[in-house]
């Protein structure tokens, strides 16, 4: 623990008490061309090289479709759970399914008092990393109170 690690988006000193995010983003391009999972593949693969199976207890993934961010599109609940899904499958391969399971996996991509329910609902989806909905204190609050049952 305590190594300093340099991978293509993530410079991090992982440590006990400092957990860090590693983002994984993909584009609208990539949804259209249908290579969302193959980009995900590359930038885990790639922002993880050299992160021990120890040191993953302190990561946090992020997958955020940019392309979701600030401009009112919306990522289906289903797709973003299948691409978290995926980044498991990922995790697996390069660690083991205990690593793969235990990885918090964040959703990224415009979350909303609307879509909050849904996001938080799907297997996959440990949490969401909320925007601008968290400068509105009726949002924020709707958001953090999310119902999982939905």
């Amino acid at each position: 623990l305590g190594r300093l690690r340099r991978n293509s988006k993530c410079t991090c000193k992982i440590s006990f008490f400092n957990p860090r995010t590693a983002i994984i983003n993909t584009t609208k391009m990539c949804s259209d061309l249908g290579i969302t999972q193959e980009v995900c593949a590359m930038q885990v693969s790639k922002d993880l090289a050299g992160v021990s199976k120890e040191d993953m207890q302190n990561v946090v993934i992020a997958y955020e479709p940019v392309w979701a961010i600030g401009t009112g599109l919306v990522c289906d609940a289903d797709a973003a759970n299948d691409v978290h899904k995926y980044i498991r499958i990922i995790l697996a391969k390069m660690y083991d399914d205990e690593v793969a399971q235990a990885t918090r996996i964040q959703y990224g991509g415009s979350v909303t008092p609307e879509s909050v329910d849904q996001l938080m609902g799907k297997s996959d989806i440990d949490g969401c990393l909320v925007g601008g909905a968290s400068l509105f204190a009726d949002k924020f609050a709707r958001i953090v109170n999310f119902d999982r049952d939905v």
